[in-house]
């Protein structure tokens, strides 16, 4: 069962979907649930609607999900040169304590599941306040986004910084340098304890599996499960990678 939702956050509307499981036509109370949060410049559904087939796979898992646009993303209020990883963080964390408040969720039994950027704010989350979250699932996670933001702006005038730097024509404001620049990731996701799933493609251009594994154990240490897929890319863009994210991530949530 699915059905749009919406949560108000600094006064601006999220909107989400969630997924409800519903076995032999009854609705099933006292589910776990996932939170699915999304990666840079996309939106709920992810790339090619990645994020619906996950969801719909935790209904028959007999599991509970709920995937919002971030402020400034997809259909939410916003406008997007105004987001940064602190806001997201912060919109984050309002999503968790709304599923754990939901009414037939139980509160001992919510995961998060971040793709790239929406990685790298799940495992800031999770650190935050691990004892809110069960699982920990890392698909492609941005552990180099800090790089990524430094490469862009080398060059740029400070006139150019203010009107944003254009990204697939979405325009990157200065708050999100800025608030990014001296972001310590490693320490504060290393917080979390509870188990981690980290997924990525072999062939990672954005962020290169390389950096995955370092950065992975640098903040998990063995901790982490790592599972690799060959040939694939950043966004798993071929049907067998996007099968083998979905299965790897549903067998470890489930």
């Amino acid at each position: 069962m699915q059905e749009a939702i919406t949560l108000m956050h600094r006064n601006q509307t999220m909107r989400g979907m969630r997924h409800w499981p519903d076995a032999n036509g009854e609705t099933q109370d006292s589910v776990p649930a996932v939170i699915l949060l999304h990666s840079f410049t996309s939106q709920k559904g992810e790339w090619h609607q990645m994020y619906v087939k996950l969801s719909r796979a935790l209904e028959r898992a007999n599991v509970a999900s709920f995937r919002f646009d971030f402020l400034g993303s997809g259909e939410s209020d916003g406008e997007f040169i105004d987001m940064t990883v602190s806001h997201e963080v912060e919109e984050a964390h309002a999503i968790l304590d709304m599923v754990r408040e939901h009414p037939g969720i139980d509160p001992a039994r919510v995961s998060l599941v971040g793709f790239s950027l929406g990685g790298l704010v799940a495992a800031l989350v999770a650190g935050d306040c691990q004892d809110k979250v069960e699982k920990l699932a890392l698909i492609a996670p941005a552990w180099n986004m800090r790089d990524w933001v430094v490469q862009m702006a080398s060059g740029m005038s400070e006139a150019a910084m203010d009107r944003g730097f254009d990204h697939n024509a979405n325009l990157v404001g200065r708050p999100f340098a800025e608030d990014i620049l001296p972001l310590e990731p490693f320490s504060r996701a290393a917080k979390f304890e509870g188990p981690v799933l980290t997924v990525y493609g072999e062939a990672d251009a954005r962020v290169p599996a390389d950096v995955i594994m370092r950065s992975s154990r640098q903040a998990y240490g063995d901790r982490t499960l790592l599972h690799k897929i060959a040939e694939a890319n950043h966004t798993f863009d071929k049907y067998e990678w996007e099968r083998d994210v979905l299965a790897a991530v549903v067998s470890f949530l489930t």
